[in-house]
């Protein structure tokens, strides 16, 4: 599989400037970087605005996934994971610990991150490399148009070792914590 990078600013733009992790918070907490961005490479990325479809998978997503989670675990939506180089901030994310755990800093990693690609997968996917590098244990691509989900496992060396595509149909159940599984036929109904 082809590793897909961010897009780059081509060079008649003139060069950018990589930011570090720290460099992005100092930036951000002093106003001056757009909200509704994530580092990702040392470079700042607008996210995409969300249609009704992809909110209403993170909501659903977010409530069977709350309804699973044993005690010690806390499950984020929408909220940052420190990286290397990168700080991307997945649709959802399921993380060891507690609120208080992270009150002065972003978690460093998680135990399951899900990205819902309802249009085009080539920018969640270009995250892979900096979930892999902070060694998230299991990352879902949600591929709403296939009505499948891309599963990566096994990080290693800045990419996932096992990679399974499930759907359409069947069910999907997270190697993190088992208790978490999908159906995946009623997950992408409507109703």
């Amino acid at each position: 599989m082809k590793s897909v990078e961010p897009p780059q600013i081509s060079r008649s733009s003139g060069q950018p400037w990589p930011l570090s992790v720290e460099a992005y918070h100092v930036l951000g907490e002093a106003g001056l970087i757009p909200k509704d961005t994530e580092l990702l490479y040392g470079f700042v990325y607008k996210k995409v605005s969300k249609s009704p479809v992809h909110s209403s998978l993170v909501t659903r997503f977010v409530r069977l996934l709350q309804a699973a989670l044993p005690s010690g675990w806390l499950m984020r939506s929408e909220q940052p994971i420190t990286c290397a180089d990168s700080e991307p901030e997945p649709d959802v994310a399921v993380i060891r610990g507690s609120e208080e755990d992270f009150w002065n800093e972003h978690p460093k990693t998680a135990e399951l991150v899900i990205e819902i690609c309802v249009s085009n997968s080539d920018y969640d996917r270009s995250k892979l490399r900096a979930y892999a590098t902070a060694k998230v244990k299991e990352v879902w691509l949600v591929l709403v148009p296939e009505r499948q989900i891309e599963v990566h496992r096994q990080p290693a060396r800045g990419t996932y070792a096992q990679r399974r595509v499930c759907g359409p149909g069947g069910r999907l159940t997270c190697a993190s914590f088992p208790a978490f599984s999908v159906d995946l036929k009623s997950f992408f109904s409507r109703t």
